[in-house]
């Protein structure tokens, strides 16, 4: 009851502070109606504007703050690079064998003693790298994508290791982190497939390799107790496997070669992703994979008469999945990193999870 009578009290208390303004400004004993209405709308209006412009404010020092840190990040990465190129190439030992062992393996094996530009430290570990993947290499029947791909992470891991005991830093993570520090990731706007083509590529193209490398980068910093465990190299052989299946649509990506019907579907899903908007996202995704249109089973061209309802079947809603096995990894691919992104970045309602 108390809560009731000061929700009564606090609406009168407003009524009467609107009668008294509106009586200071006009001698009239009575107010309208529509009178209240408009100072009501007034009220609400100025408060709309207050909450944008705060809105507004809040997302420019957000955006301020991101381009500060990536700047700082990107400068921190040079200025290490430039430091370990300073400093000069540590001779590090990977394991205790002569540079003639290492001519003489190199040779067994057929491969060249020195490549280009290689330094005596580099031609231990490529060594180490052979031996390490000839270790496995025993034939043992056909074996399938997971079972090759889970061995040459496992592989990827060992060497991993002998080079941080031997303090060698990895120049392919530098790289990328940097790379990672240039990418500018723009709001994905599906005008743009009738206005600036290109561009839509490119703002595709770039959110796809961030969030490659934001799934590798959570990957990388998981415990070492879960990466050695089953689900730990599960989930690490589908992330390597989703970055190898993504290469041919971020090279038509990159080339703008994508068919239109395609990339409308691929723009619509990162739109929705970008969004956190899943449920939405996974239509467009099953609209690009299976179509909504019926399946040409069977015989759909008897000598020179059409199957009926042939003409139903345009472009939009070809079952692109069924087109080739290369289309079919990329599309898997694309539900995995939706999976991943629904992951780290939640939605903002529950009726978007996918």
């Amino acid at each position: 009851m108390d809560f009731l009578s000061e929700a009564i009290n606090a609406e009168i208390s407003k009524k009467r502070k609107t009668l008294e303004s509106t009586a200071r400004d006009s001698k009239k004993k009575y107010i309208s109606r529509a009178e209240l209405e408009r100072l009501r709308e007034e009220e609400y209006r100025k408060q709309e504007e207050e909450r944008q412009r705060k809105e507004e404010e809040r997302k420019r020092k957000k955006q301020e703050e991101e381009e500060r840190l990536r700047a700082h990040e990107k400068t921190q990465i040079k200025r290490a690079n430039e430091n370990q190129q300073k400093d000069g190439e540590i001779e590090v030992e990977t394991f205790n064998i002569t540079r003639e062992e290492v001519i003489r393996r190199l040779r067994a094996k057929g491969h060249p003693i020195r490549l280009f530009g290689e330094t005596d430290k580099q031609c231990k570990i490529r060594l180490r790298a052979l031996e390490l993947m000839e270790e496995h290499s025993e034939e043992q029947g056909q074996r399938n994508d997971y079972m090759r791909k889970l061995e040459e992470m496992e592989e990827g891991m060992r060497l991993e290791e002998l080079k941080q005991k031997a303090g060698v830093q990895d120049e392919k993570k530098l790289s990328k982190k940097l790379k990672k520090a240039e990418l500018v990731v723009e709001p994905i706007e599906l005008g743009l497939l009738q206005k600036d083509v290109d561009r839509l590529f490119t703002q595709i193209y770039t959110y796809l390799v961030y969030t490659m490398d934001e799934w590798e980068e959570y990957m990388d910093a998981r415990p070492e107790e879960e990466k050695q465990s089953g689900p730990g190299k599960r989930a690490a052989v589908m992330q390597k496997q989703t970055h190898d299946y993504m290469a041919p649509l971020l090279r038509q990506l990159k080339k703008r070669t994508l068919e239109p019907d395609i990339l409308a579907r691929v723009a619509e899903i990162t739109h929705h992703m970008q969004h956190r908007r899943y449920r939405d996202a996974q239509d467009s995704y099953l609209q690009l994979s299976i179509g909504n249109a019926p399946w040409p089973i069977g015989v759909t061209m008897v000598g020179i008469h059409e199957r009926s309802a042939r003409e139903k079947i345009f472009s939009s809603q070809v079952a692109h999945v069924l087109n080739d096995e290369t289309s079919r990894k990329w599309i898997q691919s694309i539900k995995r990193l939706m999976t991943f992104a629904q992951k780290k970045y939640p939605p903002y309602t529950l009726s978007q999870i996918s």
